[in-house]
């Protein structure tokens, strides 16, 4: 899904201009204008859900004659400040948190660092969320969070909230199932090993 080969293109005939396109698109690309879908190609990423869930099939996806990549370099940033940031956000650099497209952390941590403030902005640079568009909204809001940055919630269905951690269970649910087979203390012991494990890499170079 890094290498952008489709674009959207709409039937003006067919679109009745019901918005659900612009409601799911995670790039925030599309508007409706004149009761009209409009896609602003310099924002989509090809993702294809606004052709899965339009309701009378009105938008296709049509192979592009120049397909391009889209990432965020990772060189350029202090990689002490990328692990810091991932870390703050109990993620390893190095851990891919969308399977659909193979984004890792480092990645989204550098766009963040380089000035990206909002999950949009991190699906253009990245193409991050461009395949299920659902689990991957959470490292993404978890990172932006780490940074300070609360971003404003477009009005759709690109995203929902961010879920619990094993780091935010309350003491007191804790100490009610940990009779019952739940082990949440080791569980978080392990996980921030792997977590830390980028500052010890990054300590021994």
């Amino acid at each position: 899904m890094k290498v952008i080969s489709l674009k959207p293109v709409v039937d003006q005939a067919k679109c009745i201009g019901c918005g659900i396109c612009a409601k799911v698109c995670p790039a925030v690309a599309i508007t409706v204008t004149a009761k009209k879908a409009v896609i602003a190609e310099e924002h989509c990423r090809g993702c294809g859900g606004c052709n899965q869930r339009c309701p009378v099939e009105a938008i296709a996806m049509v192979r592009m004659e120049k397909p391009y990549q889209v990432a965020v370099a990772i060189d350029d940033v202090d990689y002490q400040a990328i692990t810091r940031l991932c870390v703050a956000a109990k993620l390893h650099p190095e851990q891919i948190i969308c399977y659909c497209t193979t984004t890792r952390a480092e990645e989204v941590a550098a766009a963040i660092l380089k000035g990206a403030r909002s999950p949009e902005e991190l699906s253009r640079q990245t193409g991050i969320r461009m395949g299920c568009k659902v689990e991957c909204i959470q490292p993404v809001l978890r990172l932006l969070q780490a940074a300070g940055i609360t971003p404003e919630r477009p009005p759709g269905y690109q995203w929902y909230g961010l879920t619990p951690t094993v780091w935010d269970i309350p003491e007191a649910v804790k100490a009610k199932y940990n009779s019952r087979g739940f082990y949440f203390d080791e569980d978080i012991k392990l996980l921030e090993q792997v977590v830390h494990a980028s500052v010890k890499k990054e300590e021994g170079k």
